[in-house]
């Protein structure tokens, strides 16, 4: 059996493994005796949220959790449909031994997930992880309470609580009124809070994404298809565009030219304001080898330096808790703004990134344009196995190829998904046509060699 965890909690197709019934029971035990030691040993019972995103499959897989957890001796408290970042944000505020969200975050509809958080609302770190991997490593038992399962307690103000929390990020002597904002919502876990979130600070909101069957979760929508977003900012004459995710653990931006801002633009404009207020600290930011290396030049030129870690929002927080940094993020719109939450949160990141605009008076246009990106191309290309990069000769090759032509000017980075069965190929460099025929000759070579019938994504 490989590895439950991949960089962002357990995925998977349900009813597969590792979400069959009986494994996430397990995988929930293991975690509920895990987060309630420390509750136990304060003398409390331990109590655990509980949430999820839309998927059709969520509400099966949260009662296996559930049922897990008490198992284990916790109480339950269930936020039903709530933002990841929602349940991150009030654990360490209701004073809860932990949490965990059913979720795949960007994935489609057909796959769902388990995060796991602790006390401090921080994803459980990759020691937990791995006990949980050694307890349930086997052939999986089912798990059975040793006593009369407890209904979790339904929380449905809980979000209400994170809606509050949210607004109170906003500055006091700022409001939205007079702007006009699209805001995709990803038919996910924010459709509900998200459009009233904004409306209540005095933006007119023009609603995307806000009518989740279980089954459009990311479906042409969200973060990952901003194009919706784009059409609607132009046709309305917006001020800008927001792209969340189905989780809303991320966000990218529209502006009103039609332009995206993707997370690394989001970082400079976050990074320049954090310095100006005084609240960025060390002067310093985290980021992903993803990020455009233009950033890093530009970020240098202002005096504000860089750590650069491997993709993976954890990787980002483990960096900013280790170095004692306020910012940090990912090109996809993961953004961290530690002076508030321990997770990137999509729906705090577009109100950080409001207030910017409000502060600047200027638009979104000017404010997202700081630097201008090299150009830079990326395949995702499907794969059925995740053959170590290193055993395939003629990809290797071509790789080396690939790094002469660019002569120092460019790069190229190959790395499998912790979250998909997918090969992700990234070439940045000085000629926007010659990166794109390097990304796809590279994923060609890639299918050919191993002869996968997946396509791209």
């Amino acid at each position: 059996m490989g590895a439950l965890f991949g960089t962002d909690g357990v995925r998977g197709i349900p009813g597969r493994y590792p979400l069959t019934s009986e494994a996430v029971r397990a995988i929930a035990f293991s975690a509920g005796k895990i987060l309630g030691e420390k509750a136990r040993a304060g003398g409390g019972p331990p109590a655990v949220l509980l949430g999820r995103d839309t998927r059709e499959s969520g509400p099966a897989l949260c009662r296996d959790v559930a049922a897990g957890f008490s198992a284990a001796g916790c109480g339950i408290l269930d936020a039903g449909v709530i933002p990841t970042p929602g349940i991150s944000c009030l654990i360490p505020r209701l004073g809860a031994a932990g949490g965990a969200v059913v979720s795949a975050s960007h994935n489609p509809a057909r796959f769902n997930g388990v995060k796991f958080f602790d006390a401090a609302g921080f994803k459980l770190c990759t020691e937990a992880e791995g006990r949980i991997e050694d307890e349930v490593s086997g052939p999986a038992r089912p798990v059975r309470p040793r006593r009369a399962l407890a209904s979790p307690a339904r929380r449905p103000d809980l979000a209400g609580l994170y809606a509050d929390f949210l607004r109170s990020t906003f500055p006091a002597n700022l409001d939205l009124s007079g702007l006009t904002i699209v805001l995709d919502c990803a038919n996910g876990a924010a459709a509900k809070i998200a459009p009233g979130l904004f409306a209540a600070l005095g933006a007119e909101v023009v609603p995307l994404g806000v009518s989740p069957d279980g089954r459009n979760i990311n479906a042409g929508c969200g973060a990952l298809f901003p194009g919706a977003v784009r059409r609607a900012v132009l046709r309305h004459k917006a001020d800008c565009g927001v792209s969340l995710d189905g989780d809303a653990d991320r966000a990218l931006f529209t502006d009103e030219k039609g332009r995206l801002l993707d997370g690394d633009a989001i970082i400079c404009l976050s990074a320049l304001r954090l310095k100006r207020l005084g609240l960025l600290r060390r002067n310093k930011v985290a980021l992903t080898v993803m990020s455009n290396y233009a950033l890093l030049r530009f970020l240098e030129s202002k005096g504000i330096a860089n750590v650069c870690v491997p993709v993976g929002d954890r990787n980002v927080t483990d960096a900013i808790e280790r170095e004692g940094l306020s910012l940090g993020g990912e090109t996809s719109g993961h953004v961290i703004f530690r002076r508030f939450a321990a997770t990137g949160d999509g729906l705090l990141t577009a109100l950080q990134t409001l207030a910017a605009l409000r502060e600047s008076g200027g638009r979104l246009s000017a404010l997202g344009g700081a630097f201008r990106a090299v150009p830079q191309a990326v395949e995702n290309v499907e794969t059925d196995s995740k053959i170590p990069l290193g055993d395939l000769p003629r990809l290797q090759k071509a790789l080396r190829g690939g790094e002469k032509e660019l002569r120092g000017k460019g790069r190229i980075l190959l790395r499998y998904s912790g979250t998909e069965p997918v090969l992700r190929i990234l070439v940045e460099g000085p000629n926007k046509a010659r990166v794109r025929a390097l990304a796809r000759s590279l994923a060609e070579t890639y299918r050919r060699e191993t002869g996968q019938e997946g396509g791209r994504t």
